[in-house]
């Protein structure tokens, strides 16, 4: 599909799409959970690298959460209202490459 572009599928079948990936991220999310706890309790040592240290101060000292707006997307999702700005997509996986990029070389 090119950007810009209205898909062919009906918004019931791509509503239904969004709730698989959702659930098979949290799935997989407590799976991880589990497996931690399962060798923490073991007493298997268990180490965290400086990278996934960083990735969760970072969502901690920036995790600013407006249910309003998460809850007026959830009902525009749920009428088939809900679109994309394919630009501003575009423009922060642009940005977000050029941070990773800029991270790898420094």
């Amino acid at each position: 599909m090119k950007i810009g572009q209205k898909p062919e599928l009906p918004s019931a079948l791509v509503q239904a799409g969004f709730a698989k990936q959702i659930k098979s991220s949290t799935g997989a999310i407590e799976g991880a959970a589990k497996e931690v706890a399962s060798a923490v309790s073991s007493g298997a040592p268990v180490t965290v690298s400086t990278a996934a240290r960083s990735l969760g101060q970072t969502s901690r000292a920036t995790g600013t959460f407006d249910a309003s707006k998460v809850q007026a997307m959830r009902a525009a999702i749920e009428k088939g209202e809900f679109s994309v700005n394919a630009g501003v997509v575009a423009e922060k996986m642009l940005s977000n490459a050029r941070e990773v990029l800029s991270r790898s070389r420094g």
